[in-house]
């Protein structure tokens, strides 16, 4: 079941008013007042003493006339003249028939003119809503929407239709119906200003022959049911989820076409994939110390060339740890400071007594000789002699 409801806004102020009622001419009032004052003074001036103590009846017929006459003239001025506030105008009816628009401002009505209705030219507004309607999806959806016009016709709007206020608001309610039938829950929810443009064209449409102009139309709020606020929410959440997944996966593509260049680099560049291999093996040495493993063929399989290269690249990671001899021979024989005579004991309680140095023979053992080589004085079973 679909209900509407529309709550005109501009009712406070009346957008259309009768003005045929006579006590509400303030300017009418007025110079009835004056009229009849007038018409006492002109009686007093003309009244005569009384001739033998008795009034004639001309007295009474020249006396009062003028007043008489003021009242009259005050009366019809008070039924004719009106005033039209700035943003009013009238429409007036001469024996019945559509005459002329008169306003703002003072205007004049002969006895036989009548106003049919005093129109608001301003702009208006007119809040209407559609409850529990079924978008395009069967999903029931609760719409408010603001409608500002205003009557660019006078006599249209006067004559064409009883009450355009609310010819208007029905209108209103009918093209919001519509539009959401044809539309599905995602456009109402993401393309409002869409929605808003039709409805507004239709609108214009159904009120063009009563003289009326659609300026804009404004939806508040769509609402839906809070089951479906929550599906909803889960699948955004889930439209997230993949999109972020996607660009990740987008990432890793691009990550691999980066190593795939990089590979076919070190490929067709032999040195750069020596230099790319010292300084992996630089930066693991300079986070986990001066002891790296590396297998037996390290040097063919990394490329890092000989292996006084890899020292020298130890040596620069680490410039505490042993130094390994270079190509160059200057920089392994640095000028150092003769070394000083050794001294050992050379008997017994002596420990300050100079000693020798005793350099045994390249060729220690003779072809034919089967003893081994002894540097010592041998005894009789070959061994060093007794002392």
């Amino acid at each position: 079941m679909q209900n509407f409801q529309f709550n005109n806004l501009s009712q406070s102020h009346s957008t259309s008013r009768a003005v045929g009622a006579p006590g509400t001419n303030g300017v009418g009032c007025s110079l009835f007042i004056l009229m009849a004052a007038i018409g006492a003074i002109v009686s007093f001036l003309l009244i005569k003493p009384p001739v033998d103590g008795v009034q004639p009846i001309t007295f009474w017929l020249v006396g009062f006339a003028p007043v008489v006459a003021g009242l009259i003239l005050g009366y019809l001025l008070y039924l004719s003249l009106r005033i039209a506030r700035q943003w009013e105008k009238a429409v007036i009816l001469r024996l019945g028939k559509f005459s002329h628009i008169s306003g703002p401002g003072i205007f004049f009505l002969w006895p036989f003119d009548s106003i049919s209705s005093m129109v608001d030219t301003r702009v208006q507004i007119t809040s209407f809503k559609a409850e529990q309607t079924l978008s395009r999806d069967t999903v029931p959806v609760d719409v408010d929407a603001v409608l500002f016009w205003f009557v660019w016709d006078v006599s249209k709007a006067s004559l064409a239709v009883s009450d355009y206020a609310e010819a208007v608001s029905w209108a209103a309610q009918t093209a919001l119906r519509d539009t959401i039938g044809k539309s599905d829950l995602a456009s109402l929810l993401a393309g409002r200003s869409q929605i808003e443009f039709e409805l507004k064209r239709i609108i214009d449409e159904r009120t063009e022959p009563w003289g009326i102009t659609v300026q804009s139309v404004e939806m508040r709020d769509v609402l839906i049911p809070e089951a479906l606020q929550d599906a909803m929410s889960k699948e955004a959440q889930a439209q997230r989820e993949r999109h972020a997944r996607v660009i990740l996966s987008q990432a890793e593509v691009e990550v691999a076409q980066k190593f795939d260049e990089a590979a076919q680099i070190y490929i067709t560049n032999p040195a750069a994939m020596s230099l790319r291999s010292m300084n992996l093996l630089a930066d693991a040495i300079k986070e986990r110390g001066a002891l790296v493993i590396v297998p037996n063929n390290a040097v063919e399989t990394l490329g890092l060339g000989t292996i006084s290269g890899l020292a020298g690249l130890s040596q620069e990671a680490l410039p505490n740890a042993p130094r390994i001899p270079s190509r160059d021979p200057a920089r392994n024989n640095p000028p150092q400071q003769p070394p000083a005579p050794q001294r050992g004991p050379t008997g017994p309680g002596n420990l300050n007594q100079p000693t020798t140095q005793y350099n045994a023979p390249q060729n220690p053992q003779q072809p034919g000789n089967p003893q081994p080589y002894s540097p010592w004085p041998q005894g009789p079973q070959g061994g060093p002699p007794r002392p």
